[in-house]
């Protein structure tokens, strides 16, 4: 098994127990808001550094 396998599973991990933490503190719906907008922070910035070194031909 390669390391990029195995931190791919404990990243996978990590977010399920968090989930599960969540969960527990009843505290689910901020953290569906925070990944909601994490996910879209990371669109806008990868649309930014796509548009910055996009290749010129």
């Amino acid at each position: 098994m390669s390391i990029s396998k195995i931190r791919s599973f404990l990243y996978t991990l990590a977010k399920i127990l968090g989930d599960i933490n969540a969960i527990r503190k009843g505290k689910i719906a901020e953290r569906i808001a925070r990944r909601g907008a994490g996910r879209v922070t990371g669109k806008v910035l990868g649309k930014i550094f796509d548009s910055i070194f996009r290749k010129k031909n």
